[in-house]
């Protein structure tokens, strides 16, 4: 019997077993992890590359560097090279003057202009918000005043309609019973338009202070004007002299021409440019020459499109009649001018507003 019943199950089917729903869960975790993992890991490989290019690229910026200085130390080991050098820095050192009198004229006249059109915007602003508070609370007045009487009117009819018991003031109670009606309705609407007075009243309160966007287009024309005559300023007084010529080249180079010559002439030079940076940092006169050039430029400015703030080069260039007030060569000076902004005189493009 015993043997029967163990063969009988070993025939029996066995049922199979119920799939694991928690496991299918950790696998499909698992996957989605690793998928994850590999595209971490593919954006790190791809940040080590930009790295290495990035070190290689300051790599190279160094060696250049090294170099540089191998060759001035070169050129300042002996007295044939090392004066051409001294001058060479000279004359970068003496276009950077100009440059930063004119940056730092601009960041002064922006500095006074943004506060000004800041007081302005928050003047506008303020009155502004004065005459719509003086609005919403006129409307929420006259709304609690409309609301007001309505209920009182409401209120009498009902008043009204209590009174009128007898059977022979039938047709008064239907006549007050039809203005109740008619008063309910206003007392609803007079209720809405209070609370929409409120709700325009806090909103109100609530409203953001209108943000300064910068300064308008008029004032960075202006500026912008100013700076170019500051610029042509400076060069006027420079132009009985071929420095600011040297300057610009000096500026565009990397290494010191074999042009200068031998020592002596380099010391006077050198003394020439000093002299020069003096003048270039002489405040005297500098306010009226700047104003009449700039009220000739905003005559004469024309620019490509409305939104541009920066003139034609063509447009400003110096005419004969273009003479500074204190300019001791006449109308030999227009001559003498460069055009500043199509020169880029004093890298006037980097200086200017956008």
């Amino acid at each position: 019997m015993k043997s029967l019943t163990q063969l009988t199950s070993l025939i029996r089917p066995r049922s199979a077993p119920a799939p694991d729903a928690e496991l299918d869960d950790r696998v499909v975790a698992l996957f989605r992890n690793r998928a994850e993992l590999k595209k971490a890991y593919a954006e790190l490989q791809d940040e080590v590359h930009r790295l290495k290019d990035r070190i290689k690229q300051q790599e190279g910026a160094t060696a250049r560097v090294q170099e540089m200085l191998g060759a001035l130390e070169a050129r300042l080991g002996t007295v044939e090279t090392a004066y051409p050098a001294l001058v060479f820095y000279q004359l970068r050192s003496l276009w950077q003057c100009g440059r930063e009198l004119i940056e730092q004229f601009v960041t002064e006249l922006t500095s006074q202009q943004e506060e000004r059109e800041r007081r302005a915007h928050l003047a506008e602003s303020n009155r502004r918000q004065f005459a719509r508070r003086q609005s919403v609370e006129g409307a929420l007045r006259t709304a609690e005043t409309d609301f007001a009487h309505a209920q009182h009117y409401f209120a009498e009819l009902q008043a009204t309609r209590a009174r009128l018991t007898r059977f022979w003031h039938f047709f008064r109670r239907r006549a007050v019973d039809r203005r109740l009606v008619t008063a309910q309705g206003a007392t609803l609407s007079a209720q809405i338009a209070l609370e929409d007075a409120r709700a325009a009243a806090g909103a109100l309160e609530q409203e953001p202070q209108p943000q300064f966007e910068g300064l308008s287009l008029e004032a960075r024309r202006a500026i912008n004007t100013a700076a170019i005559a500051y610029a042509e300023v400076l060069c006027a007084r420079l132009a009985d002299t071929p420095l600011v010529m040297l300057a610009k080249e000096a500026t565009s180079r990397r290494d010191p021409p074999e042009s200068y010559q031998d020592r002596d002439e380099c010391e006077a030079l050198i003394s020439e440019v000093e002299r020069a940076r003096n003048v270039l940092r002489s405040r005297a006169n500098i306010a009226p020459e700047v104003k009449a050039r700039s009220e000739r430029l905003k005559q004469i400015a024309r620019y490509r499109s409305s939104t541009d703030t920066a003139p034609v080069p063509e447009s400003i260039a110096m005419t004969a009649g273009d003479v500074l007030t204190s300019d001791p060569l006449g109308a030999k000076l227009a001559e003498r001018m460069p055009n500043v902004l199509a020169e880029d005189t004093w890298d006037l493009f980097r200086i200017l507003l956008r």
